[in-house]
């Protein structure tokens, strides 16, 4: 589906005083016919017919334009202090490929996305909180994909970057986007939803997460509640009533609407919560709209109440409750996200290394210790942006496992202390895992700079996969 042309970049790109160079000798014509089907920073992501974005971070993006142009861009942005690229690009076949020249690529993507989310007559819900909100945007996706065309952010794609390439790359017939927000100071949800303009808001919990950018839980709280205080008059918070910090967000709220969710009082209710072999939760749900007892289609018995947020938001949405039970008995979880298999050698392994913190490592060393095991044992990784209480945070896991039973293997992360075995890299950690059997459960988990992915992959190549 053609989303832009040339012209149209431009006109979105007014405030930055876009210039498009080589618009006359392109060979393609007139602007008006040369076609963006989609926008990338990534040129390993190219597909036919993108607009390329060079980002200027740890490595300047400019670098790579010769390389998306190859890989098919048809047009690319280019920064004005490497302005002198701009009459330089052409394609595989020697034609002059035009640019874009602006002030700042970065301010140049906020703009696209602002542009692209004018196009969008679809109900933007922005997702954000200290733990859970992937999942919760990914069983959203799940339910609003039943209902309607349902558009959400890739992975943790959930800041100034990720926001408008999600806006970007939402098909125009979409009746739901789903937008998780990430927040790495106080004021920038605010900016995101500058851009994105939801009109329904799920906070999932305030936790002492990232103290190191933020100092205190408080300062969590504020950073968070920028979302509810966006929302349209109109508009509806969804809100953990499990968390007090969360449900005290409501006084913020732009929005008319609360609708409360939780394993308690709440207009979204989860409850008798048992959890099978596979570590899929049964409970019963129960709302505004409807009532039902369900089985979810993930690992984990905090997946529950992630599936109560999901559940809120849909309702919001306006999404009917035979979509919103079908939704979340088969959704499908972003990678590394309590993904449940067995090694051939019958050994359980519950991968969750995409991220950590004090709150998700206790929940996930809760979904080890429900599997029937004659060995527990949990290999993790560091926890990061913990501030002051880092030391003192990655001991009480230890200790925390070590109560329950569980042996820990703490890979490059010296913090958890005594109560456990430590390993400098993947092989040492294999090592001291030794060999695994059918009576044996693994968790892996840490936070995405621990890089623990690796480590599945190795025990994989050893042992085999019988199912995943």
């Amino acid at each position: 589906m053609v989303r832009w042309s040339l012209n149209d970049l431009v006109e979105a790109l007014a405030p930055v005083e876009a210039e498009l160079v080589q618009s006359n000798t392109t060979g393609f014509g007139d602007t008006d016919d040369i076609p963006i089907d989609g926008v990338t920073i990534d040129s390993r992501t190219v597909e036919p017919g993108d607009l390329f974005v060079p980002i200027v971070a740890d490595r300047d993006g400019h670098d790579f334009i010769a390389a998306a142009v190859a890989a098919g861009a048809v047009a690319a942005l280019v920064q004005a202090d490497h302005q002198s690229q701009a009459s330089e690009l052409t394609d595989p076949d020697g034609r002059p490929v035009p640019a874009v020249v602006v002030t700042n690529t970065d301010q140049a993507l906020l703009l696209l996305g602002k542009a692209a989310r004018n196009r969008l007559n679809a109900q933007v819900v922005g997702v954000t909180g200290s733990v859970g909100k992937t999942s919760v945007k990914d069983l959203l996706t799940a339910i609003g994909s039943a209902h309607t065309t349902t558009h959400s952010n890739l992975a943790s794609f959930n800041n100034e970057l990720g926001v408008p390439l999600t806006l970007l790359g939402a098909p125009l017939d979409a009746g739901i986007v789903i937008i998780e927000m990430g927040a790495r100071d106080v004021g920038h949800i605010e900016l995101l939803c500058g851009i994105a303009r939801p009109t329904i808001g799920i906070v999932t919990a305030v936790a002492a997460v990232h103290t190191e950018i933020f100092g205190t839980i408080a300062q969590v709280a504020q950073a968070k509640g920028e979302l509810v205080e966006q929302l349209p008059e109109e508009g509806t918070a969804v809100l953990n009533a499990d968390d007090p910090l969360v449900m005290a967000m409501a006084s913020r709220s732009g929005a008319k609407n609360i609708l409360s969710y939780g394993f308690g009082a709440a207009d979204v209710r989860v409850s008798d919560v048992v959890v099978g072999p596979n570590l899929r939760p049964t409970f019963t749900l129960t709302t505004p709209v409807g009532s039902a007892s369900l089985q979810l289609g993930v690992a984990g018995a905090h997946m529950a109440g992630n599936a109560a947020a999901a559940a809120a938001g849909a309702i919001a949405a306006g999404v009917p409750f035979d979509a919103i039970q079908e939704g979340l008995v088969s959704p499908v979880l972003s990678p590394h996200r309590m993904d449940l298999f067995t090694t051939d050698a019958g050994t359980a392994i519950i991968n969750d290394a995409y991220n950590a913190n004090p709150t998700s490592m206790r929940a996930g060393i809760d979904a080890l210790i429900a599997l029937e095991a004659r060995r527990h044992i949990a290999v993790l990784g560091v926890m990061g942006e913990l501030g002051s209480s880092e030391a003192e945070d990655h001991v009480a896991i230890a200790g925390y496992a070590r109560e329950r039973g569980v042996e820990v293997i703490a890979v490059n992360a010296p913090l958890y202390g005594e109560r456990c075995s430590h390993a400098v890299d993947v092989d040492t950690a294999l090592q001291i895992l030794g060999e695994l059997g059918h009576n044996d459960a693994v968790l892996v988990k840490g936070s995405r700079v621990a890089g623990l992915e690796k480590f599945v992959d190795r025990v994989v190549g050893r042992d085999g996969l019988r199912n995943g």
